[in-house]
């Protein structure tokens, strides 16, 4: 792959392995189709949602493509009565990313981030490498080293 992407470029720095996919010449939009383009199971592939609490914080939850997102778990997750996706115009000021291209690693702050517990299940999971059509895989040892999660049931 010729292109590195902000991701890619704090995993080297922090010397982590990782795979990295692309999938740039293909209309795959839904997470759902990206696992498809790759050859991925679907269970193996992450999305990143960035919602905001009541409070008006912030939190990145990252969770299989194939599911959705709950709001209740969710909230309860991170100590919330209450949680909302964000809109789509306030992710690229808030994060840095655009919609379908934001990734749990280098956003411009740093924000409470969830992964769906499924994820203890896969030795490697696939999530944005930070722009549409680029995809990194990784195992959550080395995600632990790049930035600060908790897991729970938030599907």
């Amino acid at each position: 792959m010729d292109e590195k992407t902000n991701v890619m470029r704090i995993l080297d720095k922090k010397k982590i392995k990782y795979n990295s996919y692309s999938y740039v010449d293909t209309d795959a939009i839904s997470g759902v189709e990206v696992a498809k383009v790759l050859g991925q199971d679907p269970k193996q592939v992450f999305k990143t949602l960035v919602t905001v609490g009541k409070s008006k914080n912030y939190y990145v939850f990252v969770i299989p493509v194939e599911k959705e997102l709950n709001l209740k778990k969710a909230a309860k997750s991170v100590g919330e009565k209450s949680i909302e996706m964000i809109k789509s115009k306030e992710l690229l000021p808030l994060t840095g990313y655009i919609h379908g291209g934001c990734s749990p690693i280098g956003m411009k702050k740093s924000f409470v981030t969830t992964i769906d517990i499924s994820v203890e299940k896969l030795e490697t999971f696939i999530f944005s490498a930070g722009k549409i059509g680029y995809q990194v895989e990784l195992s959550l040892d080395e995600l632990k080293k790049v930035i600060r999660f908790q897991l729970a049931d938030v599907v």
